[in-house]
């Protein structure tokens, strides 16, 4: 008995942490689609930003598009965690290659006041210590949080796609 008791409290807990269907009318929804398009504008409007910002070469238009306590999880390089380490690691980046690339945006999920999307980019890099230009394409996944700034990144990883 004690061990029926055991396994029903997971399921239980699970089934109480689940959300109830929020309940909507048609002018609700309208709203609600209203709201999500406007989200995922701005997402995206933040992205191509970003991508702007990479394209420059400048850690100056990067960092007010994180959170204060954004993390930046560059491939090959250590976690950079909050504006001073996220601003040191992209400083670290731009002073080795400058970016020339495209970003498409593959999904964008709104929830609340977070957010993730997947992106892929291609392009090329420049490789400063060379000089040699190489393909760049990689694979990226976004997490966001809706500020009183607007949407910013929280969390930012990135890997080659070969």
């Amino acid at each position: 008995m004690k061990h029926n008791q055991l396994l029903a409290l997971p399921v239980a807990l699970l089934l109480g942490c689940q959300a109830p269907e929020p309940k909507t009318t048609g002018s609700d929804n309208t709203a609600t689609t209203m709201n999500t398009t406007n989200d995922q504008n701005a997402i995206k409007d933040l992205l191509f930003a970003y991508r702007d910002a990479l394209n420059a070469s400048s850690t100056d238009q990067v960092i007010p598009l994180y959170t204060t306590d954004g993390v930046f999880m560059p491939t090959g390089f250590p976690t950079a965690i909050g504006t001073d380490q996220v601003r040191q690691a992209y400083d670290g980046v731009f002073s080795m290659i400058k970016l020339n690339i495209e970003f498409f945006i593959d999904e964008v999920q709104v929830d609340g006041d977070h957010a993730f999307t997947r992106t892929t980019s291609r392009g090329s890099t420049l490789i400063h210590a060379t000089g040699e230009t190489v393909p760049e394409e990689n694979r990226e996944l976004f997490v966001l949080q809706r500020t009183e700034g607007g949407w910013k990144i929280a969390r930012y990883m990135f890997n080659k796609m070969k």
